[in-house]
């Protein structure tokens, strides 16, 4: 793959970076220290199943997936360091 003024495995450089990024930036939002019993946005009881799987839960599912769905997928990364997929 032609890739300009690159070196060779720029590219796959690129990409363990943003790679890299995105597995830090997940970790950095996993909750911490002790978690709920009850969910802090609608007073909903937690199951300890839940409570035993995450650590630090402080949401009841419901609200999570509410919540997940406010942050929104984080994309739009240019894998490709190309002049053409930063037009795209």
């Amino acid at each position: 793959m032609a890739t300009g003024w690159a070196g060779d495995g720029a590219v796959q450089d690129q990409i363990d970076a943003t790679v890299k990024d995105a597995i830090q930036r997940a970790r950095s939002q996993l909750p911490q220290g002790p978690g709920r019993t009850h969910c802090e946005e609608c007073s909903v009881e937690i199951p300890k199943a839940r409570r035993d799987a995450v650590p630090g839960v402080r949401l009841c599912i419901a609200c999570q997936e509410a919540h997940d769905q406010e942050q929104g997928a984080h994309g739009g990364y240019n894998r490709r360091g190309s002049k053409d997929s930063q037009l795209r």
